[in-house]
């Protein structure tokens, strides 16, 4: 069997594609050029409609220029992917790709159809689809959250076993057919093996969704940590306020990859202090969620009760899911802290994957601490907290629901951009093999293991960095459509 291409049978695009390219770099060139040295051509004249009038001379013309170039590289690249998901293998490694990522290409459609219609009916998220910024980094991220998914929750997108070694395949290049594949074999590995012989688009699958874990996950449990803290340090300020921003600026002051060093070396796991922070830190999601279900409807006690239960049950039943590993908080030689028995943990995290959660919420929450924190001070001050006191609301009514969603957007923002913060953190702990195992496909230890041969196979290690800057990518973009919108909101 022939190795694929890249583009096999759609090979005849590819002229017209480096075409697009270089078309549009010059476009942007020369964008930059006229915006620095073309004359002022005053204010824009308006349309009979009311709109405004595009501009005219050389500014007109290189706008045009670089909005064709752009809409024509979009295009061919689109005429890639759906010609490759029709023609398969036959259009070479690209179309290989595109067939597998099928899936992710029919749920990426009906998300953007559906909300696109429904957007004035979805608030702020309905909004950022009016920004092409925002829609592109939503895109891009989605596009790695149903990757993540479907390929390593489902395995319906994976080609072959992401730890599995196969023979004759070590370092091989994109496109390489699979020595000795059985009839039901995937007959390729489409984006070449590692230095052990792994298939490496699978691994890149596989190591989506340990990000789309952790990252997100691990974010919201930090914001968790920083709003509860925060909000009542900015609106009692005080000693409380003292207290807390000194322990925040404690936390702060500490190299950061020392502290993971410390927390990851054996001696300290062995004493469970992982352990022990995970039992705190995690405990925060259930003192906010009971403050602010029971400050919303403490005057219907009917109502908050039999609510409090519910929540409050599940989330103390995944708590101790969460900290509780083989029916134990902490098990070591001298003692042993029991959790919850093994037929009722639902959550299977193993101990190195726990201890860079709990390392990655550790060194988040005292920023987030520190941003709810002022603008708590900010919003405090502001009529309708005012007002609600008059009416004789209680602090935390204030703080939960005054205070907080006015301060949504820029913490929507920063969440979005911590998401990227906390993703080249993990890229970076697997980089330097602390945490996770060894052979774990995530995107950071792929990248360590595919280095050392970079310079003779780059493949190994690029696919992954690759997929690590598109995914920060689209969190930023993601982050400035939301702040775009935000601010007309």
């Amino acid at each position: 069997m022939e190795p694929l291409t890249w583009t096999g049978a759609l090979s005849g695009l590819n002229v017209v594609f480096y075409l697009s390219i270089v078309a549009l770099a010059v476009s942007i060139l020369a964008s930059i050029a006229v915006s620095m040295f073309a004359r002022d051509t005053g204010p824009l004249g308006v349309n009979s409609d009311g709109t405004l009038m595009a501009p005219t001379g050389l500014v007109g013309l290189s706008a045009k220029a670089l909005r064709y170039s752009f809409f024509a590289l979009v295009a061919l690249v689109l005429v890639y992917v759906v010609g490759g998901v029709v023609l398969g293998t036959r259009a070479g490694i690209i179309g290989g790709l595109s067939r597998n990522m099928l899936p992710v290409w029919i749920a990426l459609i009906v998300l953007f159809v559906v909300s696109i219609t429904f957007k004035r009916k979805l608030g702020l998220y309905g909004k950022l689809f009016d920004s092409t910024i925002g829609m592109i980094g939503f895109g891009l991220v989605m596009f790695w959250v149903f990757t993540g998914i479907m390929g390593g929750a489902f395995d319906m997108l994976i080609t072959h076993d992401p730890l599995s070694q196969f023979s004759g395949m070590k370092n091989k290049l994109p496109g390489t057919p699979l020595r000795g594949a059985e009839a039901d074999d995937y007959q390729w590995f489409l984006l070449g093996g590692d230095n052990l012989a792994r298939d490496v688009f699978s691994r890149l699958v596989k190591g989506a969704w340990i990000v789309v874990k952790i990252a997100p996950m691990a974010t919201l449990f930090a914001f968790m940590v920083g709003i509860t803290l925060g909000l009542p340090a900015g609106y009692y300020s005080g000693r409380l306020d003292t207290f807390l921003s000194f322990l925040a600026n404690l936390i702060l002051a500490f190299p950061v990859i020392l502290l993971f060093y410390l927390l990851v070396t054996p001696e300290i796991v062995e004493t469970g202090i992982p352990n022990y922070m995970a039992a705190v830190l995690f405990f925060f999601p259930i003192v906010f969620c009971a403050v602010l279900l029971n400050a919303r409807y403490y005057t219907q006690p009917s109502v908050r009760t039999p609510l409090l239960i519910v929540v409050l049950g599940g989330l103390l039943w995944a708590y101790l899911s969460l900290i509780s590993n083989n029916g134990a908080i902490v098990a070591n030689d001298s003692y042993r802290i029991p959790g919850l028995p093994a037929m009722l943990d639902w959550i299977d995290m193993d101990g190195g994957l726990l201890t860079v959660f709990v390392a990655v919420v550790f060194v988040n929450a005292p920023t987030v601490f520190r941003i709810v924190r002022g603008l708590a001070l900010d919003i405090k001050t502001r009529d309708y907290v005012a007002a609600a006191q008059t009416r004789g609301e209680g602090p935390w009514y204030i703080m939960l629901w005054e205070i907080l969603p006015n301060a949504r957007g820029p913490l929507i923002v920063d969440f979005c951009l911590r998401i990227g913060y906390t993703t080249i953190l993990l890229g970076t702990l697997g980089f330097f093999g602390l945490g996770l195992e060894s052979e774990s496909p995530d995107w950071g230890t792929t990248i360590n293991s595919g280095r050392r041969l970079l310079s003779l196979y780059p493949h190994a290690a690029m696919v992954p960095a690759f997929a690590l800057m598109t995914l920060v990518l689209g969190l930023n973009l993601l982050a400035d459509g939301l702040r775009e919108e935000s601010l007309r909101d």
